[in-house]
């Protein structure tokens, strides 16, 4: 019977795995200690998942563990939809006391094949049979008395036994089959007369042949649960397994009898099996694999539109475990930051690292005006429509904003409208900690280059050595990167006694000239008094000062290597490549040769993990890495992108976003990101609008804090017209990486008609592939389902994706081309002390770097007062820098500050707090 079983739920598997192609039913099986007896157990069970093709799991924890330690294991399987049922097996083989009961309660009863938990109890028990889990033994039981064609209702039952796992829902599945039961057990005073009168008898007493054959009566059928041993000389082992049946003689007198072994064993097996496909189908019907199951927030529309915090504040967020558990993550896979925002582990990527990818798509926009486009409310706006309203799975990965222009200029960056990342306080202010991570880790660096140049002026090569490799209990031993730096040096000893004075010299002394120092100390705070500054002025630093900066956090190399780095491996060796300054001999002094690495790679090693957060219709967000985009490459991580993308799966979307223009964020994105991920997008989705593009057209001069002139409240064809050559432009860069273009125009109320049209007509003549009126801000998702669907159209059809330049041009012929081919320039010029960092850092081996450029983002070219598209200037290169760690050489066109100031009127006037309710009240 067992066999027929089998061979049914092998063909529904293929039938599963047809329909669903890469599904399979999955069966994982828990077990702790090491017991002959369950290994055996699990090991049938295991050949038999295979042999029907299940995709079964054993998990086996040691004899050590505790009963948190299961508990745990429970959490995550329960959580795995990959696991459709699990098993504890029982007993559980542990030194340390576990609550059994405890056990098996907490495995969920929608995956709970064995039928153990009270769930399942007490759903048998009150008869609802197809909404529960039998467990195995009794399930085979009724399973081989059906094979007999005996009619169960209406017949005499007897179960003797009253276990959990057999005798009692024994009893329950009888009983709602419809026949009459009576339960017996070793204090049944009458148990051969019970028995005699049983038309079905089975028995789990757990007591060797305990029912004779005399007993029984004539053409019953009879069901022996019992597997005991006998003494038995005439066997090599000594002994023989029986049941709880005499069985030579009750198979004279029954119609039917199970032999033990091989009888309800084999079946019991069988129905673990079928229980765990039963589950898998339960699972499809309610999940349709690759997509999620996933609860969207109902957006209600007020006109006007209130304020961003208004609308952020009157939203109800999901906690944020629901939406990890409704896009697949593992409870294990998440690390909750309160009830609103959470880290996801990188351990994600690894159990998903089979899975397709999704759609990739970057959005960006035309040279903007100081207020921005809404390249952030477009993104949010474009994963909500498709999302909430065309129900695709679809992730939004963005970059954290900077404290200084929450506070400065800017104010936030969650979107706007009702098209925003929430709660926009969090989001906007300390989020999980990130940015001050990388604070602690840049200062700490500058901090360990003054202290190191300050040592090495005051002490000798002996002092120096004495400290840096300190006796410790008599024993001298050079770390794990005091090792990479002597291998480094060409040094092959790991007896600090061995080095000769040379060697000593050449170890201890980084010699860095000041001079060359390129690392400054960072602030999370627009502040230009700290612009120059003089360092080192207490007496107790002995005369050494020298001038330095500070520069904003978001622009410190760390947060470019956060947001490049492709696992915690990698980030370390970024973090240790990173350059601080020339040695007076020329050469590079890296973070390694400081011996930070390890110290940078622990502060920053929950920075490096994505931040889980929602939109306001519920959709997915991470917020990852920050770098500004005119002084860094201005885009959100790339592991937020790579695990969102395999989340998403093969039909889902991945929006990330390009800050400012797409001269400045796309060309880095694809020329510096994609080069470094490996990653190539499907779509660009091109932001515009009428007022950005009326300025281009000569409009007057849009200012910050300052009411907008006429010219942008009134209908101009004209001047939006010419400044379309900006939009045109843009459009160029774009398809000059081979990849589709969608343009979504913004639109304001100020904006007629005509003027959308004229936009979306242009668009189209200048190459996009598709132009669409977007009205999200005042919409939500609703306002950008038109251009989610032409994204959609966008994303099937041909690209070709390239880079505009190889890296292995000379630093010069790579700016160049991006100055011609991105901006329009003729030609660059390099001023004395860039051509100088050519040759410096040509010299060291960095000149096979991607270029990323330091400009304005108010103008193609480096005045940010030339609008529209300029073309036949010469582009100056002031100064190069190199970020090294983060894998890339940045030439300064024009005057770029590195640390922002507060304007006249900073946003802070605006923002404060409630002190009753605890909430954050002005604008963000």
């Amino acid at each position: 019977v067992f066999r027929q079983v089998r061979e049914r739920l092998k063909k529904q598997v293929v039938e599963m795995t047809e329909k669903f192609p890469g599904f399979r039913p999955g069966l994982a099986i828990l077990q702790v200690g090491n017991r002959d007896d369950s290994n055996l157990y699990i090991n049938m069970k295991l050949k038999a998942a295979a042999e029907i093709g299940i995709s079964a799991n054993h998990i086996k924890l040691p004899n050590t563990a505790t009963e948190a330690d299961v508990l745990k294991c429970i959490a995550s399987l329960n959580g795995d939809p990959a696991v459709h049922g699990f098993i504890v097996q029982l007993p559980l083989d542990s030194d340390k006391p576990i609550n059994t009961e405890k056990i098996t309660n907490a495995v969920a009863p929608e995956k709970d094949v064995d039928g153990l938990s009270s769930i399942n109890a007490g759903k048998l028990s009150r008869g609802d049979l197809g909404d529960c889990f039998i467990p195995c033994t009794p399930k085979g039981c009724m399973e081989l008395i059906r094979q007999t064609g005996v009619q169960v209702a209406g017949k005499r039952a007897v179960v003797i036994g009253r276990s959990k796992i057999v005798g009692a829902p024994m009893h329950d599945l009888l009983l709602w089959n419809n026949a009459t039961v009576t339960t017996c057990h070793s204090k049944t005073s009458t148990l051969a007369e019970e028995v005699g009168k049983a038309d079905i008898l089975v028995v789990a007493a757990g007591k060797a042949e305990m029912v004779k054959g005399e007993w029984i009566k004539p053409g019953a059928i009879v069901i022996d649960c019992g597997i005991n041993h006998v003494p038995d000389s005439t066997k090599p082992s000594g002994k023989r397994v029986v049941g709880d049946v005499a069985y030579s003689t009750a198979k004279e007198k029954a119609s039917y009898i199970t032999p033990v072994p091989g009888g309800v064993g084999p079946m019991t097996v069988a129905m673990l099996m079928q229980s765990t496909v039963e589950s898998a189908q339960r699972f499809l019907e309610k999940f349709q694999p690759g997509k999620w199951n996933i609860q969207y927030n109902h957006l209600t529309l007020k006109i006007p539109v209130p304020s961003d915090i208004e609308i952020s504040q009157s939203c109800i967020p999901k906690p944020i475990d629901q939406i990890a558990r409704e896009i697949g993550l593992l409870p294990d896979e998440v690390e909750l930051y309160g009830q609103t925002k959470a880290k996801v582990h990188l351990s994600t990527l690894k159990r998903l690292k089979n899975q397709p990818d999704g759609k990739y798509v970057v959005v960006t926009g035309i040279t903007p005006t100081p207020l921005g486009e809404g390249k952030s409310t477009t993104t949010v706006g474009l994963v909500q429509a498709l999302g909430a309203h065309l129900h695709q799975n679809v992730f939004a990965c963005v970059r954290q904003p900077s404290q200084g222009p929450t506070f400065g200029i800017k104010g936030g960056a969650a979107g706007g409208g009702y098209c925003q990342v929430v709660p926009m306080e969090e989001f906007n202010l300390h989020l999980t900690g990130d940015i001050h991570a990388i604070t602690a880790a840049n200062n700490l660096v500058a901090a360990a280059v003054d202290a190191r140049i300050f040592h090495e002026l005051t002490q000798t090569d002996q002092a120096l050595y004495s400290r840096l490799v300190p006796s410790v209990n008599g024993v001298r031993k050079f770390s794990n990167i005091q090792i990479r730096r002597l291998q480094k040096l060409g040094i092959n000893k790991t007896d600090p006694t061995a080095l000769t004075k040379e060697e000593v010299n050449l170890f201890v002394r980084l010699d860095i000239d000041p001079g060359t120092i390129t690392w400054q100390r960072v602030l999370d705070t627009n502040d230009r008094f700290l612009r120059k500054i003089t360092i080192g002025q207490s007496p107790t630093e002995k005369g050494f000062s020298r001038t330095a900066q500070f520069d904003i956090t978001v622009s410190s190399e760390i947060m470019a290597v956060l947001a490049l780095s492709d696992g915690l491996d990698d980030m370390k060796k970024r973090l240790g490549r990173m350059v601080v300054a020339s040695s007076k001999r020329g050469e590079p002094v890296t973070a390694d040769d400081l011996g930070v690495t390890g110290a940078l790679a622990v502060l920053m090693k929950d920075a490096v993990k994505p931040n889980l957060m929602q939109t306001l219709e519920g959709t997915p967000v991470f917020v990852h890495a920050g770098p500004f985009a005119n002084i860094a490459h201005g885009n959100s991580s790339v592991l937020a992108d790579k695990i969102a993308l395999k989340l998403v799966g093969k039909e889902g979307f991945v929006v990330t976003e390009a800050g400012f223009g797409a001269d400045i964020g796309m060309e880095k994105f694809f020329n510096i990101k994609c080069r470094y991920s490996g990653l190539r997008p499907h779509v660009v989705v091109l932001v515009a609008t009428v007022r950005a593009l009326k300025m281009h057209g000569g409009g007057p001069a849009v200012t910050a804090g300052v009411p907008l002139p006429k010219e942008y409240m009134e209908e101009n064809l004209q001047l939006l017209a010419k400044g379309c050559s900006n939009l045109n432009k843009q459009i160029q860069n774009a398809r000059m990486f081979g990849v589709p273009v969608v343009v979504a125009v913004n639109a304001f109320k100020t904006d007629t008609k005509a003027e959308l049209a004229l936009v979306v007509q242009l668009a189209k003549e200048a190459g996009a592939f598709d132009a669409v009126e977007c009205t999200h801000w005042a919409e939500g998702g609703k306002g950008a389902v038109a251009l989610a669907r032409a994204v959609q159209r966008a994303s099937q059809a041909p690209s070709n994706f390239r880079f505009l330049y190889n890296v292995e041009l000379p630093v010069v012929d790579k700016i160049r081309l991006i100055a011609r081919q991105i901006y329009g320039a003729s030609d660059i010029e390099l001023l004395p002390e860039a051509q100088e960092k050519v040759a410096l850092y040509t010299k060291q081996g960095f000149g096979n770097l991607p270029i990323c450029m330091a400009k304005t983002h108010l103008s193609l070219s480096h005045d940010p007062e030339q609008k529209g598209a300029p073309t036949g200037f010469i582009l100056p290169i002031r100064d190069i820098r190199a970020s090294v760690g983060a894998g890339f050489l940045y030439p300064l066109v024009g005057t770029m500050s590195t640390m922002p100031g507060l304007p006249t009127r900073p946003c802070f006037y605006d923002i404060d707090l409630d002190p009753v309710s605890g909430e954050v009240n002005g604008l963000f």
